[in-house]
């Protein structure tokens, strides 16, 4: 079930049990419209947001200059919302408990160090071809900085090789496209030659990654496969697919990126959704200096 679905569910149960007035209900639609393109921007949804998710959406909301009513009504929107989930039985808990307000700090999004990306990524077996697959589709996701959605979207014809763009259809069937390294692109053509024609077998299906019965990947497969590599190397954090995005925003700015060449690549509509990850990248910077300074103490 998308967010659309959720949502018209949702006002539907606030008008017949609660009786909630129209203009309360556009309110509530208005805000969590809002809620659902920031998710979908990070690469989750209602279904699948978790407790960071929020609080990040509320360390944005904190930087827009909106009034501390508009912000605390948004938050009430989305945790009457998950309460509502959770009591249907379509999540198994609120991720808006215990959800800070902006006053008490900035919540950034938490990213991946350098060094465990790279364990990340070296962990499939390229020999393998479910291996050569995954490793594909892991570089692909971090040197394109994809939704996730996006990536298991993308179809065979997606990739300008001419040129080394994708073309990745995004939300509102919005076209962009986005610079893709050799190394993604190299991987790529090893899986196409040799793993995906053996995972296919008889069938034929326009998905570039394919799952190993030969149908068209899927969110909760890809969901499954980055948290078992994530486990492979050592990596302590609860990864999510969405963290990679998190990680290739934050590492272009911290190696000097533009803003806006990152708000393309990610296909951001609004640029202070972007903005968010130069304060990850200023708080790395910090970090380093108080680490590596000699004076940093004193």
């Amino acid at each position: 079930m998308n967010d659309v679905e959720l949502l018209r569910q949702f006002l539907d149960n606030m008008l017949v049990e609660h009786g909630l007035a129209n203009n309360t209900l556009e309110a509530y639609r208005h805000d969590l419209e809002g809620l659902s393109h920031y998710l979908d921007g990070i690469g989750t949804s209602f279904l699948d947001a978790g407790h960071e998710d929020l609080s990040q959406w509320v360390a944005v909301l904190a930087t827009q200059n909106l009034a501390p009513a508009s912000i605390a009504r948004k938050r009430s929107a989305a945790g009457r919302l998950f309460r509502w989930m959770a009591a249907s039985e379509l999540r198994d808990h609120n991720p808006t408990e215990l959800l800070d307000s902006p006053k008490r700090g900035r919540r950034l999004p938490k990213t991946l160090s350098e060094s465990d990306v790279e364990a990340l990524l070296a962990a499939p077996d390229r020999q393998d071809d479910l291996g050569l697959r995954d490793a594909a589709m892991l570089e692909t996701l971090y040197a394109t900085g994809l939704r996730v959605s996006e990536l298991v979207g993308l179809t065979t014809d997606a990739l300008d090789e001419g040129y080394g763009f994708l073309r990745v259809v995004g939300k509102g069937d919005k076209e962009r496209v986005v610079p893709i390294g050799e190394v993604a692109l190299d991987l790529i053509h090893r899986y196409q030659r040799s793993s995906r024609p053996v995972l296919l077998g008889k069938r034929a299906v326009a998905d570039l990654f394919v799952t190993h019965r030969g149908k068209g990947m899927t969110r909760q497969n890809f969901w499954y496969i980055i948290r078992r590599y994530a486990l492979e190397a050592g990596i302590p954090t609860q990864l999510s697919p969405h963290l990679l995005r998190h990680s290739f925003a934050s590492h272009l700015l911290n190696h000097g990126a533009d803003l806006r060449g990152v708000q393309m690549m990610l296909g951001h509509a609004d640029i202070s959704t972007t903005e968010i990850y130069t304060h990850v990248a200023r708080e790395r910077l910090k970090d380093v200096h108080q680490r590596f300074h000699p004076r940093s103490d004193g």
